[in-house]
């Protein structure tokens, strides 16, 4: 089920040849100061390794139409002690023209879904509190709020705080 074909587009794990594409995505919403706590754009290089760390217990799929990538969800380990083995760190990144059309909301879904064949019995987002659509997004999903870190980012001076979204999912 890593594949999965909807209405409009294909759902797919990402192949090197992608990485241009992933990084562009991601690139497009360091300015926001909303998304990523990266300051700067980052280079397809610098993202070489985190790339190549995805497995299929721990996928990068990307989300194609027409030889176009609109977005692309990571799994990622929680963390690296083999306690967390069965938490998955989710993270999902929409082309400029993909935001606000249901594009997150279908991928999502799909990856609450994927989650038990990867072994995953608890995701969580790690979401800017400042993200109001993020956040209701893991909402509608049936994410709760597991904790929050105040001002644990600086960006241009300011401070801001990060929220733990999570969701158990049935074993």
């Amino acid at each position: 089920m890593l594949n999965a074909v909807f209405e409009d587009f294909q759902l797919r794990p990402a192949q090197e040849a992608d990485l241009q594409a992933v990084v562009d995505i991601y690139n497009s919403t360091v300015a926001s100061r909303q998304v990523t706590a990266d300051t700067e754009e980052v280079s397809t290089a610098s993202r070489q390794d985190w790339f190549l760390r995805h497995t299929e217990e721990r996928p990068l799929l990307v989300a194609e139409r027409a030889g176009q990538i609109l977005g692309w969800i990571s799994f990622e380990p929680y963390h690296s002690r083999p306690a967390y083995r069965h938490t998955a760190e989710l993270s999902i990144y929409l082309a400029p023209e993909q935001r606000g059309k249901g594009m997150g909301a279908r991928l999502l879904s799909h990856a609450i879904a994927l989650a038990p064949q990867l072994g995953v019995t608890a995701l969580v987002g790690v979401i800017f509190s400042h993200n109001a659509p993020s956040l209701a997004l893991f909402r509608k999903h049936g994410f709760q709020c597991w904790g929050e870190l105040p001002n644990v980012a600086e960006m241009d001076g300011a401070l801001y705080s990060v929220t733990l979204m999570g969701l158990s999912l049935p074993q």
